[in-house]
């Protein structure tokens, strides 16, 4: 792992789809400067199938992921967060944990597509509706010129993509 790596911490009640995905779509981008990770303020304990399923129609590594607390991330020992991105609602109104380092925070909200009732073809499409759309706001940040933004820039940056 790089140490000089920016740390990206995606926040989902359950984590088990969206937040998932999205640390699955960061670290598939191949980026040495960025490491994502993922949790939920009331973990599931379980990886929604149908995220796994869409993460490999993307050619992204399924494997290793595990529905765990934010307070994992929280610990003393845990990597210093450079961003917070929450990616559902409830957990965007939900008191988080003080992170460690002072981290830029944003809510890049998108619908759950595990709520979806509906034939396996449409929920199979919601979850690539939501991955595209992950994927879309961590390839505008990745675009991000992080070494010529002041720390106020930045912020108004990565609140700005979750709009997008």
């Amino acid at each position: 792992m790089n140490p000089k790596a920016y740390h990206v911490l995606f926040i989902c009640t359950h984590n088990s789809a969206r937040s998932i995905m999205a640390e699955g779509l960061l670290n598939g981008a191949r980026r040495s400067d960025f490491v994502a990770h993922s949790a939920g303020s009331q973990p599931s304990g379980q990886v929604q199938p149908l995220a796994l399923a869409t993460m490999a129609r993307m050619h992204l590594h399924t494997e290793g992921y595990r529905s765990k607390s934010w307070g994992e991330f929280a610990a003393a020992d845990a990597p210093s967060m450079d961003f917070v991105f929450t990616v559902c609602d409830n957990a965007a109104g939900e008191v988080c944990p003080v992170w460690p380092g002072q981290p830029m925070t944003a809510h890049w909200g998108v619908p759950d597509p595990a709520a979806l009732q509906g034939s396996e073809a449409e929920r199979a499409q919601a979850y690539w509706d939501v991955a595209t759309t992950l994927k879309r706001r961590i390839d505008l940040m990745l675009a991000l010129p992080l070494a010529s933004l002041d720390r106020l820039a930045l912020q108004h940056e990565v609140r700005a993509i979750g709009s997008r």
